[in-house]
């Protein structure tokens, strides 16, 4: 069992959820059911998916929920560019958006192999 406030990568994917949240609350109201909720779900499943593994008991269920939330950051990565392309978020919010998850999806990345 290992603190997930220790690692980084869940440090990297609390932050990016906190502002998937601020840029998301600037969606139209008519997608607050939609994806609003989709992204801010998705997001959150990141960092919930790392602590999760970090409380299991061995390396090959932690590499399982690391391998969750790396899927769990695609989905973030294409609900963003979607939202981007529908005019939701303007470039500079996207950008921010997108280089934070590209981090997070090499940082998860190093660490699955690292588990190994």
């Amino acid at each position: 069992m290992k603190d997930f406030r220790e690692l980084q990568v869940w440090h990297k994917a609390h932050k990016l959820a906190l502002e998937v949240y601020k840029v998301s609350a600037l969606f139209p109201k008519e997608e607050i059911y939609g994806l609003t909720s989709q992204v801010r779900r998705a997001a959150v499943s990141i960092a919930t998916n790392i602590a999760e593994g970090c409380g299991r008991g061995s390396k090959k269920e932690l590499k399982q929920f690391l391998q969750i939330s790396m899927g769990s950051a695609s989905e973030v990565e294409y609900q963003i560019l979607l939202s981007h392309e529908l005019g939701y978020m303007d470039s500079t919010a996207f950008g921010k958006l997108d280089s934070g998850i590209q981090e997070v999806k090499k940082m998860l990345s190093s660490y699955i192999v690292k588990i190994n």
